[in-house]
């Protein structure tokens, strides 16, 4: 709460006879260290954690499907998975060797994923902390 009080000889002006300091620009606290409590209150770090959230949740999702799908079939359908594809090659052995495939998809997609869309949004939040940063 700030409140000038005003004067005669000269107009009140922000910070004159106020009941509190003005607001750094900066959310950083007393000691100049940064304000966490601020910075995770802040619209910047909301928008970060909902980016975050919408390529996390469904990708983590989509997984574990996959693999208790796997898991599920390899102890309750054993005809299935031993059906030859071709050679020795099986089912079995072609997803489980899929398991892996799928994880190198999805580390290279979230890579993707930060590199666009949340290195940028995280710029935005240090630039609340960090004067010199520049927002991207």
């Amino acid at each position: 709460m700030t409140k000038a009080l005003p004067s005669v000889s000269r107009p009140a002006t922000p910070g004159f006879a106020t009941f509190e300091e003005p607001r750094h620009p900066l959310l950083v606290d007393g000691d100049g260290e940064p304000d966490f409590n601020a910075i995770q209150t802040s619209d910047d770090f909301r928008a970060l954690k909902r980016r975050v959230a919408r390529f996390i949740l469904p990708a983590t999702v989509l997984f574990l499907a996959w693999y208790v799908t796997f898991v599920l079939l390899s102890a309750y359908a054993a005809d299935f998975m031993s059906t030859p594809l071709f050679g020795t090659v099986n089912v079995g052995l072609t997803m489980g060797f899929l398991q892996f495939v799928t994880t190198i998809v999805i580390t290279m997609a979230y890579s993707r994923y930060s590199r666009r869309k949340l290195d940028p949004q995280v710029g935005r939040v240090r630039a609340l902390v960090e004067p010199d940063e520049e927002p991207a």
